[in-house]
């Protein structure tokens, strides 16, 4: 009998038009000879199912089911492509835990912390992965442009602690630059990071649970036209992104390694991107994304073809990883 899947996009942040693009690539290629596709919209003012006429019906959210012309539909499993809250910082994944219902994505633990910046670092440097200098604001702090530069030198990055497709960052070079920059980031989030700027090969790193391992995709080498890989860069062509990685056979068993041991580290489930750049041949760790583009543009799809899996292989293996290894707590 075919699987009923749950489809989840929209969210909450900013991203929520390329989580509605990615929804919809998975509802394109999963495997429809096993599962029943169901597009399901996630905003603050409504949980809806939208059907191919785009005709919607309110999910009703103590159980997360659907009726439609008067006949109610369970789930049997969820696939996340939220970005942003509340589908990466652990939001859903919690609620759908007490539902006992199986997703696609990481635990809410390690959703919520992969999703702050500032924990997911603070909590790797003891394991000896190499982060960036930083210095950490909450909005309301004082603002001491001297001793931020002193902490992290010029140029710096600001960005929002808890945003992705990077929304609220900037790249700062004088010092009298740093409010207006803070300001942009406060706009996103109210926290924020203040990071140096490490010059070299940004690269970017996809593992994955496939067959009930640990699995290391492609590695991306990312060249932005603009100053750094912003949103043009990212989602406006303003970028190449080269897979594999122009860079050494030692460079990249190097961050292959660190990949696969911050995503085991942090029991880590379903797919993760995780972005370096090589300093003196280095790999520092920037940031881990938990639910990470899907469109026909993103970096993981790439990758993931790259491996040798298409698409509909991609998802399904999302898929029977859940459906094997959730937990149920009813």
């Amino acid at each position: 009998m075919k699987k009923n899947i749950a489809i989840i996009m929209g969210g909450y942040s900013s991203e929520y038009q390329i989580s509605l693009k990615s929804g919809e690539v998975v509802y394109q290629h999963l495997d429809k000879t096993k599962y029943i596709a169901y597009r399901i919209h996630i905003f603050k003012d409504k949980w809806c199912y939208v059907d191919d006429a785009g005709t919607e019906f309110p999910i009703d959210r103590n159980d997360f089911s659907v009726t439609i012309n008067g006949q109610t539909h369970n789930f049997d499993c969820v696939f996340n492509a939220i970005h942003g809250s509340p589908g990466e910082d652990g939001l859903m994944q919690a609620y759908f835990e007490l539902l006992g219902i199986p997703q696609t994505s990481c635990d809410f633990y390690q959703s919520a912390l992969t999703f702050n910046k500032r924990d997911l670092l603070s909590t790797l440097k003891p394991y000896g992965i190499k982060t960036a200098q930083s210095y950490f604001l909450n909005e309301g702090d004082s603002i001491d442009t001297k001793g931020i530069v002193d902490a992290v030198g010029l140029p710096c990055f600001v960005k929002a602690n808890k945003a992705g497709s990077s929304f609220g960052i900037s790249k700062v070079y004088k010092e009298e630059e740093l409010p207006a920059a803070i300001e942009n980031s406060f706009k996103e989030d109210n926290e924020i990071i203040i990071e140096e700027f490490l010059d070299g090969t940004e690269v970017s790193v996809g593992v994955i649970t496939y067959q009930g391992k640990t699995k290391v995709l492609g590695i991306t080498e990312i060249i932005s036209e603009n100053d750094f890989f912003d949103y043009e860069a990212k989602y406006e062509g303003k970028s190449q992104e080269i897979t594999p990685a122009r860079i050494s056979n030692k460079m990249a068993e190097k961050v292959s390694t660190v990949a696969s041991k911050i995503y085991d580290i942090l029991k880590m489930k379903g797919y993760s991107r995780s972005e370096f750049i090589f300093k003196n041949n280095e790999p520092y760790l920037l940031e881990m994304n938990t639910v990470p583009g899907l469109t026909e543009a993103s970096i993981l799809p790439m990758q993931a073809k790259f491996s040798g899996l298409s698409l509909t292989e991609l998802f399904d293996s999302a898929i029977e990883e859940a459906l094997t290894n959730t937990k149920t707590t009813l």
